[in-house]
């Protein structure tokens, strides 16, 4: 197989993300959303994500988006807005060949650049033995295990926490943050 080409994600291909996130809804549980989103929705989010300022990355070949990650807000408050979720899926072909990695690599070093501080990664199913493999061999620390906060398919299901300082992590707080 060819290697990915990873660019930023544009509207054009929000079609192609909206089936990859359909399939994940449907089938996984990577995510805990039990009804996939339309692409109206799909645009909704990934529109607030660039006004936001977060990466949104693809991956694709022979000009076929095959995979997709993001960076968003872990939580609304402004203590953390320093603070980014990632969030990374791909097609169920795709899976186990080393794409995932390229996609999560390059959005930390987008993340990084951006200025964000930490990367949490909130893994849903702590038997999703292939994100926790991913995120750990990208430097993500494992801070913890949610058990049973999500029903999804007639099962309870965990929630695994990783983290990953970017930067300078909580080293050293932002020059912007010490002038105010």
């Amino acid at each position: 197989m060819p290697s990915p080409e990873i660019r930023p994600a544009t509207e054009a291909d929000l079609t192609l993300i909206t089936e990859i996130y359909d399939h994940a809804v449907r089938h996984g549980t990577a995510t805990f959303e039990l009804v996939p989103p339309d692409l109206a929705e799909m645009t909704r989010r990934f529109g607030a994500l660039m006004d936001g300022g977060f990466p949104y990355l693809v991956a694709e070949i022979d000009g076929r988006v095959i995979g997709y990650a993001y960076a968003g807000p872990y939580r609304p408050r402004p203590a953390y807005r320093f603070t980014v979720e990632n969030s990374v899926y791909l097609q169920p072909a795709i899976h186990r060949r080393g794409i995932g990695l390229q996609l999560l690599r390059r959005l930390i070093a987008e993340s990084t650049r951006r200025g964000y501080r930490q990367m949490i990664a909130v893994i849903g199913d702590s038997a999703n033995a292939g994100s926790i493999g991913v995120h750990t061999r990208c430097g993500f620390q494992m801070i913890g295990t949610h058990p049973n906060v999500g029903l999804k398919f007639g099962r309870w299901l965990d929630t695994v926490m990783m983290q990953l300082a970017l930067g300078d992590g909580g080293a050293t707080v932002p020059a912007d943050e010490l002038r105010r």
